[in-house]
């Protein structure tokens, strides 16, 4: 069934999606040991900051604080995504862990945003949901990319040193 969402909210609903996921990233970085781990999550941080900023840009309503006012607020207490890494710090693998809860984040946050996507009539606010979507799944490559890397698997760059026609 079709949903209507106003550009408004899509807009808000995107700019604090990817401060909160922005949070859980800052987070993650700030308990991770291994420095390349610190550096991608970090790096992811701050590309979902500038993807904040994107929305933000777009938003001509006066009801919210300036961008930056509302990047340097505190995470919000109650963000599950904060919760569950909380949760899950053990010094042998805190870093694996932040990056299993990045991978799960991150695919919930595209699922979430296509399927409410799928539903929306306007088509402006249906772009505001699967450029959201986009970024997930975009963020979800790189953090499952660097994940394999650190667990040893098989790098997709390596992939032709172990895979024989």
């Amino acid at each position: 069934m079709p949903q209507e969402y106003k550009m408004k909210d899509a807009l808000k609903m995107a700019i604090f999606a990817k401060k909160n996921l922005m949070d859980f990233y800052r987070q993650a970085a700030a308990v991770t040991e291994n420095e390349n781990g610190k550096k991608v999550l970090t790096r992811l941080a701050d590309e979902v900051q500038e993807n904040a900023q994107k929305f933000y840009s777009h938003y001509k309503w006066d009801d919210l604080d300036s961008f930056e006012s509302l990047m340097a607020a505190p995470p919000k207490s109650d963000s599950v995504m904060l919760m569950e890494l909380k949760k899950a710090l053990d010094k042998n693998v805190h870093e694996r862990k932040a990056r299993e809860l990045a991978l799960r984040e991150q695919e919930d946050m595209e699922k979430t945003f296509l399927l409410a996507a799928s539903h929306i009539v306007d088509p402006q606010v249906r772009a505001v949901f699967t450029e959201v979507a986009r970024d997930a799944r975009n963020h979800f490559e790189v953090i499952e990319s660097e994940y394999a890397r650190t667990m040893a698997m098989v790098h997709e760059t390596d992939i032709d040193t172990y895979v024989r026609e």
